[in-house]
């Protein structure tokens, strides 16, 4: 069997507030807007790192597909108030800074730096949303 030719492009997270999640995805994490399309809280808004153009996370209304329910619907905003919807982990060569940075601005600290058993030395946070931020160090 031949391996596809294929990269990660896009990972969706969910927002709940369009500009708290901007300003957490490029004013604390440092990532670029990539595009930023809608109005109000129906907004769509890409951000990605600099240097890799080719990846972005999509900051996403959630449940406006017009085939989800109501109780879908509430569902979903009762998941992301727990923090239980949407994650995503990213990966720095600086963990101890950059932790240190997201403490500074406030963000919510769900695990201090620490060193995993499996062999992995992480952080996590929740962003604006409620999203699961785990980031590792490189």
């Amino acid at each position: 069997m031949t391996a596809m030719d294929l990269t990660i492009h896009t990972a969706p997270l969910p927002h709940a507030d369009p500009e708290a999640s901007l300003a957490f995805y490029r004013d604390v994490l440092g990532f670029e807007v990539r595009s930023d399309v809608g109005s109000g809280a129906m907004r769509w808004i890409t951000v990605g790192p600099a240097d890799q153009p080719d990846t972005c996370i999509l900051l996403a209304p959630p449940a406006v597909d017009p085939g989800v329910t109501d109780d879908e619907r509430r569902m979903i905003g009762e998941m992301m108030a727990k923090g239980t919807f949407g994650w995503i982990m990213l990966a720095t060569g600086d963990l101890d800074g950059t932790f240190d940075r997201l403490q500074s601005a406030g963000a919510e600290v769900v695990q201090e730096p620490i060193d995993q058993p499996y062999g992995v030395r992480d952080c996590a946070v929740r962003d604006p949303a409620g999203n699961l931020v785990r980031i590792r160090a490189r």
